[in-house]
């Protein structure tokens, strides 16, 4: 028999289920504040608001890591059903902020997603004071947690990999958040 068999390597990006809870709570902050964005354009549609409500139960250790597993697209599938740039990357943040619960690395695309939802409603500087916010609202232990994470780019196996957070405004908005952690 393989001395292997059943092992299988987990990611830097996954973070501890402890650390996976405390960013997700975060991340869920960071989401909830641009969902208005979504709300205005789809008000009966709460698959982005139940995400972030299933991230801060999650943070709260009231679900566990597989039942999130199987939902966190949900959110993400309600950005069909807007049109505006905005409200689609704010649906996309509830999405990442739900993601926390498989891999830690969501919180930094819940976060990237927020602060282009931001940009897109308010070109004036709207995506540098959500970041401002988001950096203004992280707890010492999260702070820790999401240094913990590799840079962007760094590591392939996950969402800070070659993937959409790794490019245009969402690779910018994570990297001006890691160089202030």
């Amino acid at each position: 028999m393989n001395a292997h068999a059943g092992v299988r390597a987990v990611s830097p990006q996954t973070l501890t289920e402890h650390d996976r809870r405390l960013v997700a709570a975060w991340a869920a902050d960071c989401a909830e504040r641009v969902l208005p964005l979504f709300e205005a354009e789809a008000p009966d549609d709460d698959r982005p608001r139940d995400a972030v409500a299933r991230a801060r139960a999650f943070s709260r250790g009231e679900l566990d890591a597989a039942g999130e597993i199987r939902r966190r697209f949900v959110a993400n599938r309600a950005a069909h059903a807007v049109s505006a740039p905005a409200a689609k990357s704010a649906a996309w943040s509830a999405g990442q902020a739900s993601g926390v619960a498989h891999m830690g690395a969501h919180a930094l695309g819940a976060a990237a997603y927020a602060a282009k939802a931001a940009a897109l409603a308010e070109p004036e500087g709207g995506g540098p004071a959500e970041i401002a916010w988001q950096l203004a609202h992280l707890s010492d232990s999260v702070r820790a947690a999401l240094k913990r994470l590799p840079l962007l780019g760094a590591d392939p196996s996950g969402p800070l990999g070659a993937g959409l957070l790794a490019s245009g405004a969402l690779g910018a908005n994570v990297r001006a958040i890691q160089a202030a952690l």
